[in-house]
């Protein structure tokens, strides 16, 4: 077949034909011009430049100096950077280092975190096979699997990553590991036959996706798309194009950096006005008080006590086995209100595990999980002892014996499998029985063997003993196996309507039910043939499997649902199987969710749906995007876990991305905000605890520095408007701020949790970061504030003293306010009079120790004084500071008690 004389292969079918899937193998050759025999290197050649290479190409990046640049475009940022240029023109180089440290420490992190939809990319280009063995004109070559085209037949062999979307022409034993792509638990056996036009993903198994693994087996396929026509391709664009969500705290921390800079410059201006055309006061003095007020105002040490906060968060984390990639993920977690979470390897080990075992005269439960051989067997709840139990030993013989995988123990001492799944759960139930590989391979050695084929659906080895016996061991497809069977292990006559029945009961609770038997050969017996397997066998039992949920999940799905967390398990696995799961874990299974009743739903409907379960079964990517997006539609904040490359566009598409890092694909890792080091759902609901302690001492520490603030500029306010010298001068001003940013403002990033912070519900999307009752008792504490600070002022000078003295006796004013109102903070309502004020944060204690020291060198050291204008203060000044100090911390712990009477535990 030459090139110039035939139409150039079609990269995509049209609307008339049938989709890949749903085609037969030689329609689907016919459809893209080529044979079994595959294509010419010409023609390979011609379509290779049509088509273009078997890769996928990555977007244009901005270079790095634009993205550095692009970290200071943000309002907070412009308030720094006013701060710091106004602290450096006033000459205070110290203050104004650390809040221009602060600006380029963001920038840095920012940068540093810049890019991930890219990252995201490269981990999904990653995905596609260097090699593939092709036929060409017949002959078997090994390429670069970016030449393969469309209309190319591809070798595939186990072990081998598929390197493009194939139509399967024929297969042997063929089994293909598609859990990046689909979800799905188990390799999926696959043949040549075509399927449904809508069978879901997972269902198409006359397909190989780029980017899957082939498990066993053999099998030859048809190229059918290549690059960014592949699954794989088509998830890729999915990530390229989706925008990354900006967080809770960063739109609420862009919120009130917008209303504080608006209202600075409001009054800024109004005060300026004011003083130069009513209060008759130069310009020059009217400035330099303006800009006081200024500085006052602005919270220059929040961007870095936040910074601080998320940083300990993440550090937290890390030691709880949850790795943060941007810091404000820390804080997102805390506020969520659903988490939607895969099943495999999440909620579940991830390892296929026995968990029944029906035998003719019992059924028995296994208890234990995955591939350690630690559990047992129970009848109705009591200990089976299985030395004595002949029927079980007989059925678990069979498991260990009709078996090709091995169970191995790592350095770190977990056991590893290597071979099939379901095989491995066989051999771990064997050794639960207490039976020995190795003992029990010399007793009876095997001499033959008939390996698993999809068109059998069984597996049969040949045994004998050292006393002459021959005999056949077999497992397989429940209906396949009871069809070969003519008794039980019982010896009674099979009875395939009981039996069938027990099996229907565990498929019903999601388990994977598996068939064994074994049946006396003649004794010269030594090949085993597929005339051997007839009906003629003992059933010795049926296993069944399935992958159960991790003890631990199921009390963290609990505790996050005491939380008003609501969980959402999203699966690839079938919607029996997943609501058997779901049930287990405590989440609403009735009537789950499948990926086709989605397409078949509007918005409003499928909300509907996902108020009545917490179950979705054989969803596709552009589901789990459909979902995500659907429940932000309604106001929740998202989270999204997720393992697979098919994961990916709705880690990023989620307010937080949580990947796993053990099983979990470089581009779910690369799309996410967080990284589970085990794996494991306990840990995210860790992560939510300690994401709401990060954001109760967010707002603590908001709850302190305002206040501080606005007493400082209420100062400078009434002062200018008063037409009365400045109380407190703007060098004075950056003086508290400097030593409480350092000691008093850090502490509150130590705090622990609150009691009771897992039994609230989550904060809502739309609350902003000064609620109407933090906004009530800033209000208030700033009025006591400069009130004290008046009182004092006033008291000093009517005693004659100098206006040093009494600017000096107002900052140490201002300072002790802070250091009692410290311990207000530490509990939104909660009461301070008890011991764990004190010694519940040993950081504020110290904290509050130097403050003290530093005023100490503030008001007495002669080098301080001649720096800032200060003078020193006798005992009376220090007596009515902290008498007033005190009656403030009194006030609010009043009020404190009020709010606990009207059950406010936060605000």
């Amino acid at each position: 077949m030459r090139p110039d004389t035939h139409p150039l292969p079609r990269p995509a079918i049209d609307d008339q034909q049938p989709p890949w899937h749903a085609q037969a193998a030689e329609q689907a050759l016919q459809t893209l011009d080529s044979s079994a025999t595959g294509l010419t290197p010409a023609e390979a050649a011609v379509r290779l430049a049509t088509h273009g290479p078997n890769r996928l190409t990555a977007a244009a990046r901005p270079g790095w100096l634009r993205r550095f640049a692009g970290q200071f475009n943000n309002v907070l940022i412009y308030v720094l950077l006013a701060a710091g240029f106004t602290t450096l023109w006033l000459e205070d180089l110290i203050d104004a280092a650390v809040i221009f440290c602060v600006v380029l420490i963001n920038a840095v992190i920012g940068f540093i975190q810049e890019g991930k939809a890219e990252r995201a990319l490269e981990a999904v280009h990653a995905m596609l096979a260097s090699h593939a063995t092709v036929l060409r004109d017949g002959e078997r070559h090994e390429i670069d699997a970016g030449d393969l085209v469309p209309g190319d037949v591809v070798l595939i062999e186990s072990g081998t990553r598929v390197p493009a979307d194939l139509r399967l022409l024929a297969t042997k034993n063929l089994r293909i590991d598609e859990a990046a792509l689909t979800g799905e638990s188990l390799p999926v056996d696959k043949d040549s036959a075509p399927v449904a036009p809508l069978a879901p993903l997972a269902e198409r198994t006359g397909m190989a996706y780029a980017g899957t693994v082939a498990a066993v087996g053999q099998g030859t396929g048809l190229v059918v798309a290549t690059a960014s026509a592949t699954e794989i391709g088509r998830i890729g664009r999915m990530v390229s194009e989706l925008q990354t969500l900006a967080t809770p705290l960063t739109r609420r921390l862009d919120q009130f950096a917008r209303q504080i800079t608006f209202f600075i410059l409001l009054v800024s201006v109004a005060t300026f006005l004011w003083g130069s055309r009513v209060g008759g006061l130069p310009a020059l003095d009217i400035f330099l008080a303006v800009v006081g007020l200024a500085v006052a105002a602005i919270p220059e040490g929040l961007p870095a006590i936040v910074t601080i906060t998320l940083a300990i968060g993440t550090a937290a984390m890390a030691g709880q086995r949850a790795i943060v990639r941007r810091l404000p993920a820390v804080e997102t977690l805390g506020s969520v209100g659903v988490i939607c979470t895969d099943k495999t390897g999440t909620l579940t080990k991830n390892e296929m595990t026995a968990v029944g075992v029906m035998l003719p005269g019992d059924s028995l439960t296994v208890s234990g999980a995955g591939y350690a051989p630690e559990g047992g067997f129970h009848a109705d709840g009591r200990p089976v002892a299985t030395d004595r139990h002949t029927e079980l030993l007989g059925l678990a013989r069979c498991a260990l014996l009709c078996n090709d995988a091995q169970l191995h123990r790592d350095a770190a001492g977990r056991w590893t499998l290597a071979g099939d799944p379901t095989e491995g759960a066989l051999l771990t139930l064997a050794l639960k029985a207490g039976l020995d590989l190795a003992e029990e391979t010399a007793r009876t050695p095997r001499t033959d063997s008939l390996p698993f084929e999809s068109e059998n659906r069984y597996m049969a080895t040949l045994h004998h003993d050292h006393r002459g016996r021959v005999f056949a061991l077999l497992k397989g497809g429940p209906e396949r196996v009871l069809g070969l069977c003519v008794r039980d292990a019982a010896g009674l006559p099979l009875d395939a309507a009981a039996w069938q029945a027990r099996m229907d009961g565990a498929a019903s609770q999601g388990q994977r039910v598996l068939a064994l038997a074994e049946c006396e050969l003649p004794a010269r017996t030594s090949e085993l043939t597929l005339e051997h397997i007839t009906p003629r066998f003992t059933l010795l039992g049926l296993v069944g499997l399935m992958d159960p949920p991790r003890p631990e999940a199921v009390a963290a799905v609990a505790e996050c649902q005491q939380a008003g967390v609501r969980v959402l398990m999203i699966t690839g696995d079938h919607a029996t199987t997943a609501a058997a799961i779901g049930a287990s874990l405590g989440l609403r299974d009735g009537n789950p969710i499948t990926g086709a009743e989605i397409d078949t739903l509007d918005d409003a409907a499928l909300r509907t749906r996902l108020g009545q379960t917490d179950v979705i079964a054989r969803a596709s990517p552009e589901h789990k995007l459909r979902l995500v997006a659907n429940l932000q539609a309604g106001g929740q904040l998202v989270a999204m876990t997720g393992d697979g490359v098919n994961d990916a566009p709705a880690l990023k598409a989620a307010d937080i991305g949580v990947a796993m890092g053990q099983r979990g694909t470089d581009a779910a890792r690369e799309a996410a905000d967080l990284v589970l080091t085990d794996d494991n759902f306990a840990t995210i609901a860790h992560a939510v605890r300690e994401g709401r302690r990060v954001f109760d001492n967010i707002k603590k520490s908001l709850l302190f520095i305002l206040p501080t603030n606005g007493g400082e500029a209420g100062l400078i306010l009434i002062a200018v408007f008063a037409g009365l010298a400045l109380p407190v001068t703007a060098g004075q001003i950056l003086w508290v701020n400097m030593v409480t940013s350092i000691t008093l403002d850090m502490a509150l990033a130590f705090e622990p949790a609150e009691d009771g912070v897992m039994r609230r519900p989550p904060r809502p999307a739309s609350e902003p970061l000064i609620t109407r009752l933090l906004f009530v008792r800033i209000a208030y504490i700033t009025v006591l504030m400069v009130a004290a600070t008046f009182v004092v002022y006033g008291w000093e000078l009517s005693r004659g003293h100098s206006i040093e003295v009494a600017r000096t006796a107002v900052v140490n004013m201002l300072v002790m306010s802070e250091i009692f109102y410290l311990f207000n903070v530490r509990h939104f309502t909660a009461s301070a009079f008890r011991w764990e004020t004190l010694a519940g944060n040993r950081i504020a204690v110290w904290a509050c120790v130097i403050t003290l020291g530093l005023q100490a060198l503030f008001t007495y050291a002669p080098p301080m004084q001649a720096l800032f204008g200060t003078a020193p203060l006798d005992a009376w000044s220090w007596l009515l500071i902290t008498a007033l100090a005190s009656a403030k911390f009194g006030v609010v712990e009043i009020e404190k008690a009020v709010l606990r009477r009207m059950g406010i535990q936060r605000m």
